[in-house]
This record gives structure tokens, sequence and C-alpha cells, in this order.
């Protein structure tokens, strides 16, 4: 456990101090460089039993890339249409909704906030924290919201034209009371609109069914 307290503490510092050490990597290997004898700057060290590898490795971690910015993509105000199935063989209900994306963390997530009104069940209202883990090469994402005391837990799928993100939502089912996985498939239909699709097992067949339906429109 002391251990891993000290990667995690030390990662944090990382940024700044690679920064440092990178310089003096530089420096030290130009031909042309030639230590000064009135420098009065503290060498700096690297922590017992770390590399420059290894801070490398803790920076890279939490720089943001190319992922990142594809999340950055849907920053705004949506606007649209909600469409729900409570089971596979009932009538679709359908309503309003809105959804607002915003920035976190200098570009390292995407917060999302969604609400909406559900006939027999009042008005809803959910976010979730999105991003990209560079460790994992996976996308990242959680939910949380009024309806529920339970936060789902999710890795992201990105199709090779970069259209279309499909994540794997863990839960437990409050019917079951078992562990549960829902589908959603987002994609992107055109530089302003887009369609969320979720999908989950019904409890009585087993089979998956459509459960809800979103088309959303970018306002700003």
């Amino acid at each position: 456990m002391k251990r891993i307290n000290s990667v995690v503490f030390t990662c944090f510092a990382a940024s700044s101090l690679v920064a440092i050490l990178i310089s003096i990597a530089i420096a030290q290997s130009s031909k042309d460089a030639k230590p000064s004898k009135a420098s009065n700057q503290p060498e700096a060290k690297l922590p017992p039993g770390w590399t420059l590898e290894d801070m490398q490795a803790c920076m890279m971690a939490g720089t943001p890339g190319k992922m990142h910015e594809l999340l950055a993509n849907d920053i705004g105000k949506w606007e649209g249409q909600n469409t729900m199935w409570m089971s596979p063989d009932a009538e679709p209900i359908t309503n309003d909704c809105s959804s607002s994306v915003t920035p976190m963390l200098d570009g390292r997530f995407t917060k999302i906030e969604t609400t909406s009104e559900i006939p027999g069940m009042g008005p809803y209202h959910g976010f979730g924290i999105y991003g990209f883990d560079n460790v994992s090469q996976q996308f990242v994402a959680n939910w949380l919201d009024n309806h529920s005391t339970g936060i789902m837990n999710a890795v992201g799928t990105l199709s090779p034209d970069g259209k279309t993100l499909t994540w794997k939502f863990n839960f437990n089912c409050p019917l079951t009371k078992k562990p549960a996985v829902m589908r959603e498939v987002d994609t992107i239909t055109s530089p302003t609109t887009k369609t969320i699709e979720m999908f989950g097992e019904d409890p009585k067949s087993g089979k998956e069914f459509k459960m809800i339906r979103m088309e959303l429109t970018k306002k700003s």
C-alpha cells in the first residue's frame, strides 16, 4: 500500500518535474554545453527507485490527445426528442429532452448533463463524466441520475470512421437484483446532429431490446 500511495503522489507531481529533467538531459547531451560554475540552481533528482522513463510515462498518462479532442466536439447545448420503451412490446413514450456538454480539467474530460420529463416518473436529471484513458487506451465514463442511487460505469469503443461510440455500462438491475449491462450507441449524423440509442436485456425473455432513442440537435 505504501508503494501504491507513493506512485500516485509522484504521478501528480510528474508534469512539472519531467519538464525540468528533460531540459537538464538535453543540456547535458549537447556537445557545446558546459557546466556553469556560477550556477546556483539545485540539481533535480528523481524519487528513489524512479527513472526518467517512469516520469515520462506518468506525463503521457495525463496529457490530452486526439481522443479527448473528439469528445470535446460535443461541447455545447443540445435539444431534441426522447423515445422510450419500457418493455419490448410496450408502446413508445415520447418527450422533449435537452443536454449540456461542458469541458472539465483542461480538456481531459467532458461532463454531460441531461434533463427531460418521464411520464409517470416525473422530471429526469442525470449527468456523467466522459473521457479517454491514455493508459488503457479506452474511452471511459460513468453516469448517475435522480432515478437511481447507483453509479453506472462504462468503457467505450470508437468505430473506424470515428462517428460511432459504443458503450457498455455496468449497473445493478433493480428488477433482478443482479449485475446487468446496458449498451449505448452514440452516432454522429452531421456536424450538428446525433442520435443516442440504449439497449438493455428484457428480464422476462433475456433478449436485448431498444429502451431509449434520443435525437439531438446542437443549438450552441
